[in-house]
């Protein structure tokens, strides 16, 4: 499965971004997906996870009720909708793909190339 997050770019404090991640190779119907993010000087960090049928999600607690993940099988995409954004959800945002869902970005077997979020003050 290769996959390509797009998206990311600068916003002010307070505003809202959606992340696309296009898979190609495969369908990725049956994978969990999961976004996660990397600020400089930090380790990759969790943000949100979905399963295959989009009924089941995990999120981390810097985003819950500001950030949602959705998916369209048909579409083969995954989304991350980023509301009331702050200074520190700037970091470098990935999304990864494996079969069940997990919140450890070391069980995951598939990853873009990321896509970079700048939020200003």
């Amino acid at each position: 499965v290769q996959l390509q997050a797009s998206g990311g770019g600068l916003v002010q404090a307070g505003g809202s971004l959606r992340l696309s991640c296009l898979a190609s190779g495969r369908t990725i119907s049956t994978y969990a997906m999961g976004w996660f993010r990397q600020s400089p000087g930090k380790e990759r960090e969790f943000v949100t996870a979905i399963n295959w049928s989009g009924e089941i999600t995990y999120y981390a607690d810097s985003v819950k009720g500001r950030f949602t993940i959705s998916r369209d099988n048909a579409k083969n995409t995954v989304y991350l909708q980023m509301n009331s954004l702050r200074p520190e959800d700037t970091a470098v945002y990935y999304c990864a793909a494996r079969y069940t869902l997990s919140r450890s970005s070391y069980e995951y077997e598939y990853w873009g190339q990321g896509t970079l979020v700048t939020v200003s003050s």
